[in-house]
């Protein structure tokens, strides 16, 4: 069984992601409720905060997996919540192809942190466009894998601002 993310991690999602009691459509379009859960979601649906909790350690757990299955290095409990928290967000795909991985699984740690602030656009209305929310959770993503304790204020890279 997968182990469950470090708490930072949990706390980095609830963060960016908010709660929502009641189906919404995120900006690229998907009905998401709770903690950014978006499986078997319908506009319409609702649940309680429990609920919400529940889906979210389900679905980082899930997204943990993936890491653990793609990361061949041995990493730390916030590097780990930090590619889970990127995964959860973008995919496990997404972190597979992804030049993140390639520098995670070439222990170079640095240029990895780097490579967090490239993951800000969002496809809306049928165009690419960076999100400042994407911006903003990138660079705390970024913050918390190279083990900032104030990784929620983390300030983004110059090239995820461009």
């Amino acid at each position: 069984m997968t182990e469950p993310v470090c708490q930072d991690a949990v706390d980095l999602v609830k963060h960016f992601e908010g709660l929502y009691l009641k189906a919404y459509l995120c900006p690229a379009g998907v009905p998401t409720i709770g903690y950014g859960h978006t499986e078997g979601v319908k506009l319409g649906d609702t649940i309680t905060e429990d609920q919400a909790n529940a889906y979210l350690a389900e679905d980082l757990t899930g997204a943990a997996a993936g890491v653990d299955r793609l990361v061949k290095v041995t990493i730390n409990p916030q590097q780990r919540g930090a590619l889970a928290s990127f995964a959860f967000n973008l995919g496990i795909g997404n972190l597979e192809e992804s030049t993140l991985l390639k520098k995670v699984n070439a222990e170079d740690f640095a240029g990895a942190a780097g490579e967090f602030g490239k993951w800000v656009y969002s496809t809306v209305d049928g165009r690419k466009v960076i999100l400042q929310g994407l911006v903003k959770r990138r660079a705390a993503e970024a913050a918390l894998f190279q083990g900032e304790a104030d990784f929620l204020n983390a300030e983004p890279t110059p090239a995820a601002t461009a």
